[in-house]
């Protein structure tokens, strides 16, 4: 299965470099999306073995995910991963996501953190809890982990869904549109690693988009 990593980054120089090179490892294709970085997160992935494509300005991890699948699809690849490039994704589970997709099939496959919570701050666990089981009722799918951005999905779900989000609720959209094109969803268990890192994900405005993501989609059945 001919598969690109997708990696959308925003000031992630001191992680980069090293988890491009233990992908590379792998035999695997990495496409790095830098989306405005002040820091030199392209340079470095790009020296460590990426093919990097710069926005000129920040536009938000959705956008950056949909021209990496532009991009996947443009290069006949079979599947994108898509792994966040602050080291939270060990590039050893990727394997996991490989073996399973290859003999399943279901489309996409979402790593699963849920069952080894013991590390996840406490406001992230009941977070994750609560929004995966509003969107595993959107989705009419139980996806246990549905804030996970460790996936793996095949180039005939790319074809078939049309994302018109930008902003971090994209990866919410791609798991509602995926299953109302009849796509079969997989969780793969996997492990995380949690620093002292601050989120960046905006608590006003990224809630707000998501509310109104799930109440268009749930008015639109």
């Amino acid at each position: 299965m001919k598969t690109c990593v997708i990696i959308p980054t925003y000031n992630e120089a001191g992680e980069i470099g090293n988890l491009v090179k233990q992908i590379r490892q792998q035999g695997l294709d990495v496409l790095v999306i830098d989306d405005g970085s002040s820091d030199r997160t392209a340079p470095i992935a790009k020296d460590s073995g990426a093919v990097v494509l710069e926005n000129a300005r920040n536009r938000g991890k959705g956008a950056c995910l949909k021209r990496g699948f532009d991009y996947a699809l443009s290069k006949d690849y079979d599947a994108v991963i898509t792994m966040d490039g602050d080291g939270q994704h060990r590039p050893e589970d990727i394997m996991y996501f490989m073996r399973l997709a290859k003999y399943s099939d279901s489309g996409i496959f979402v790593g699963n953190r849920m069952s080894k919570t013991r590390n996840m701050p406490l406001v992230r666990l009941a977070t994750n809890k609560f929004m995966s089981w509003m969107i595993s009722g959107a989705a009419g799918q139980d996806i246990p982990d549905t804030q996970c951005g460790f996936r793996l999905i095949k180039k005939e779900v790319l074809k078939k869904i049309r994302l018109k989000t930008s902003k971090y609720e994209t990866e919410t959209e791609i798991l509602i549109e995926g299953s109302r094109a009849g796509v079969r969803i997989e969780s793969v268990p996997i492990k995380t690693i949690y620093r002292q890192e601050k989120s960046r994900i905006n608590p006003f405005l990224d809630t707000l988009r998501f509310f109104r993501l799930m109440t268009k989609e749930l008015f639109s059945k």
